[in-house]
């Protein structure tokens, strides 16, 4: 699995206290050896964002990425609280 992000996921990240960064990190973690454990709660998003999966990071902290080539490459987008991340 091929992992990357762009520069305004980065920025996110860097702003995100050490807490969210270690739950991050060890999401990643998850999401590497095993795809569809159920505490990602990875899903498909609707709307404008249909395109997208988000994963759960902390109780309210998601992560929203894309899955290309059937997840081959995860390419982080955003990264913030529930409410941040859906206005």
């Amino acid at each position: 699995m091929i992992i990357s992000s762009n520069k305004q996921f980065d920025k996110m990240f860097q702003k995100a206290s050490p807490q969210i960064q270690r739950a991050f990190k060890e999401r990643v973690k998850m999401l590497e050896m095993d795809f569809h454990n159920p505490l990602l709660n990875k899903h498909k998003l609707k709307g404008e964002m249909q395109d997208y999966c988000s994963i759960n990071v902390t109780g309210d902290w998601r992560v929203i990425f894309k899955e290309l080539k059937n997840g081959e490459i995860i390419f982080f987008i955003l990264l913030g609280t529930h409410s941040e991340l859906y206005k």
